[in-house]
């Protein structure tokens, strides 16, 4: 079934939120887009939607209907394998894009579940198709999304694949350090939205592991862990930890 297409005008000042004025805009969809075009960009958000800690965005199997930008908290997206096991395949923070993984088929291959209350924007996707096709800019962003998102699983392919637990943990620190840094946040000093058992999973790791990893860093001055909050102390240290174990 398509998704429905908006039609008529749009009265984008009674639109509880527009990418025109979101401090994430750069994160998200509408980058490099001037004035006019940001106003029918603006018409793709036709709604937000709340979700508790705990809630599901969508479940695996779900039909497309819509992308979603996460606007504030935190989510993730797993895999049940038969035997009821969870499988950790991703963690979204503000300003990314969710919804992606049901493009090539129409269906969702994963459960997206908010770590912590969330706001998100829906982007009805048979709209979003038909803008793209008409604004070259809003495709050349879309692609990079997806681009990124394709170095991304490489990335963590490349995680499980060839490092140590030190390393994974270490590359999983800084990659936060990162994110957070890019939305304007604390990089060396933050809570983890998600339990040091789904870390595990998500890194191919053991809960003891984890545990066992951080109390080394800890150890050795590179952070400083209270239940879950995360200090860096020396991410030189940790980078120099991922490069040293590569040689």
């Amino acid at each position: 079934m398509k998704t429905p297409v908006p039609t008529g005008p749009v009265d984008v000042g009674h639109l509880r939120i527009a990418c025109s004025s979101c401090s994430l805009r750069e994160l998200c969809l509408p980058a490099g887009i001037d004035t006019r075009e940001m106003e029918r960009v603006d018409r793709l958000v036709n709604r937000r939607r709340k979700l508790k800690r705990g809630e599901h965005l969508y479940r695996a199997g779900a039909p497309l209907a819509a992308l979603y930008a996460i606007r504030s908290g935190f989510m993730k997206s797993c895999v049940l394998h038969d035997d009821g096991r969870e499988q950790v395949a991703g963690f979204h923070m503000m300003g990314e894009l969710l919804g992606m993984d049901a493009i090539s088929s129409s269906r969702h291959m994963c459960d997206t579940v908010a770590l912590e209350d969330s706001e998100v924007c829906e982007i009805p996707f048979g709209y979003l198709e038909q803008l793209s096709r008409e604004l070259p800019s809003l495709q050349q962003q879309l692609h990079r999304i997806m681009s990124r998102e394709i170095v991304r699983d490489y990335g963590v392919m490349l995680l499980l694949g060839s490092m140590k637990a030190e390393e994974r943990l270490a590359a999983f620190l800084l990659n936060l350090s990162q994110r957070f840094t890019a939305r304007g946040y604390s990089g060396t000093e933050f809570n983890l939205r998600m339990t040091r058992e789904e870390i595990g999973s998500y890194l191919g790791l053991k809960l003891e592991t984890i545990s066992r990893v951080l109390s080394r860093f800890q150890q050795d001055g590179l952070i400083v862990a209270r239940h879950k909050h995360i200090r860096i102390r020396d991410p030189e240290a940790l980078r120099r930890l991922i490069s040293q174990q590569r040689q």
